[in-house]
């Protein structure tokens, strides 16, 4: 392994930080965009002007 000096345990704990944070935005973006998709249908299946076509 790389030699990262007497700094080794803040820099692996920042990338452990840096990766959850972009799970977590990652998650939080595909529960978001399900979420709309199911707002968007709803509102689409209420909209009287879809149900005359």
């Amino acid at each position: 392994m790389i030699d990262l000096g007497p700094h080794a345990v803040f820099i692996v704990w920042a990338y452990i930080g840096v990766a959850i944070a972009v799970a977590g935005l990652i998650g939080w973006t595909l529960y978001d965009a399900r979420s709309t998709t199911r707002k968007l249908i709803e509102l689409e299946a209420r909209d009287p002007r879809r149900a005359a076509r």
